[in-house]
């Protein structure tokens, strides 16, 4: 799948561009010949997948508009150094509608609706003699899983946003903005219809498209993101059902070694060559590891020592140095003074970025067997869920409960596999609601850090605020974080849509 989803089809190539928002529709395409047979299906399908490797979405970027593999920044877990780029700015309150990040992604998000619209539209009027109805069926219900992706991202984003289900005509274009109530009722029926339709997996040569557990999985997120926890715990016993299980090394996952692990659940593919096709989020400089994405320090503070402790009880922790005696996944995650960060140039890091620390997980710390250096576009595929989460989601939903005795075993995995002693073992099982919802939580942030959830779990929790007061007390001397309510919490429509369209209005939170 990594070179199939590159075969993007003469369709889309001659129909949809970064700009196709311009000319006044979301979703009109050409009509041509295409969409006669099953292989004109699938060239479509990929079509839509490709969207998911635009910059601004999970392809990333070392210098240019952010993707979401950095929107730890958005909160407290990482800075970007590169503030054009679209967190830094947004955090210190520099963002209005007219913002190009704002645009950028907005118009990603649509364009893959639109192909996701077309494709489902047209996979249902392929002559049966040209498709077999299990195929039909699984495409259609892929097109509807990322359909429902990209709406995700809006509704947890922007909020309100026009809800667009079908092709249109240049006429049909001029579209208000729908609730985030109605694009959150969308979502979940369509991630209930893929999941039912969606098989459990596929050949290895097809590994990566999305599956019923992709399914589940976005649904039972969303779930939670919405507070319906006895929800998220149906969804995630079902997925536990489905064969996923944690890869036994954690740091080795975040490399391509890692890939195809039983882990994975829903991966975004990237494939490297010596072209400008691959993705730039585990791209890194020579001189300084990724400047532009930095951990913080109060996120490297939260990590326990190896005795399950936090530094400020545990009589390991020596603050001279600070990466020993502490979580594996520390040291797995994050480089430090000293850390060789460009193995091939035997080159350590010289602490010299703003949060004196550098990141290490996803990055590329080598050049590729062809010679490809880390700066260079990389074939890293992008992990968009893993079994990990849909454990600590349960782990949470079940803690939000009151369902406290099922809570332990599953945040003891997570530790085992990183190589911590378990919850059981230095807390014993007696813990209180909040002291579990803590423990979750906290569990939750370093094994999914730089993950790009963090912005979504600190505002879901409600905790925006708070993660912007830790981050401004951090010494970080060029970071100014500005709280400004509602305005730190959603992102405007951009400007020029408004502009475009008479019938569409911009969020109230930025008026």
């Amino acid at each position: 799948m990594k070179k199939l989803i590159y075969l993007i089809s003469i369709l889309f190539l001659a129909s949809c561009s970064e700009d196709y928002l311009e000319r006044g529709s979301l979703t009109q395409l050409a009509e041509g010949n295409f969409w006669q047979n099953e292989k004109d299906a699938l060239l479509g399908i990929n079509g839509v997948y490709e969207v998911l490797q635009d910059r601004v979405m999970y392809s990333g970027n070392l210098n240019g508009v952010a993707g979401i593999p950095q929107h730890d920044s958005f909160a407290d877990n990482t800075f970007n150094n590169y503030k054009f780029e679209g967190p830094g700015n947004f955090v210190e309150g520099r963002a209005d509608p007219a913002y190009g990040f704002f645009l950028s992604f907005w118009t990603s998000l649509y364009r893959g609706i639109a192909r996701a619209n077309v494709a489902i539209e047209n996979i249902a009027r392929i002559p049966d003699s040209n498709i077999s109805a299990s195929s039909r069926d699984a495409l259609v219900a892929q097109a509807k899983f990322l359909r429902a992706l990209f709406y995700f991202n809006l509704a947890v984003y922007f909020e309100d946003a026009p809800l667009i289900t079908s092709t249109q005509t240049l006429e049909e274009a001029y579209v208000p903005k729908n609730s985030y109530e109605e694009l959150r009722a969308f979502v979940i029926s369509e991630l209930r219809a893929a999941a039912d339709a969606l098989p459990v997996s596929y050949p290895p040569s097809q590994f990566g498209y999305a599956t019923k557990g992709a399914a589940l999985s976005l649904l039972a997120r969303f779930e939670l993101y919405n507070q319906n926890y006895g929800e998220v715990i149906r969804l995630t016993s079902e997925i536990m059902s489905l064969g996923y299980q944690l890869h036994p090394s954690y740091e080795q996952l975040f490399t391509e070694a890692g890939e195809q692990s039983k882990e994975i659940i829903f991966s975004v593919r990237f494939i490297q060559d010596q072209s400008n096709n691959g993705e730039t989020f585990s791209s890194t400089f020579l001189g300084i590891p990724k400047v532009n994405v930095q951990p913080m320090p109060n996120l490297v503070n939260s990590y326990l020592c190896i005795d399950g402790l936090p530094i400020s009880s545990s009589p390991l922790y020596n603050p001279q140095k600070r990466k020993e005696n502490r979580d594996p996944r520390l040291s797995a995650s994050i480089y430090f003074e000293g850390d060789i960060f460009v193995k091939y140039l035997d080159r350590p890091f010289r602490g010299n970025t703003a949060t004196k620390f550098g990141l290490k997980k996803y990055v590329r710390d080598d050049q590729s067997a062809d010679g490809i250096a880390p700066f260079s576009p990389g074939g890293q595929d992008f992990y968009v869920i893993r079994y990990a989460d849909v454990l600590l989601m349960r782990a949470e939903a079940l803690a939000e409960s009151g369902q406290l005795s099922e809570v332990y075993p599953l945040l003891d995995q997570i530790r085992t596999r990183a190589g911590m002693p378990t919850v059981t073992d230095v807390n014993g099982t007696g813990l209180s609601q909040s002291e579990l919802l803590n423990l979750v939580r906290l569990e939750r942030r370093v094994e999914l850090a730089f993950e790009g959830l963090r912005f979504m779990d600190v505002k879901r929790l409600g905790e925006v605020e708070a993660a912007y007061a830790r981050a401004k007390a951090d010494p970080v001397g060029p970071y100014n974080p500005q709280y400004r309510g509602r305005l730190s919490e959603v992102f405007a429509i951009p400007q020029s849509e408004i502009d475009a369209n008479p019938n569409l209005v911009q969020n109230p939170v930025w008026n």
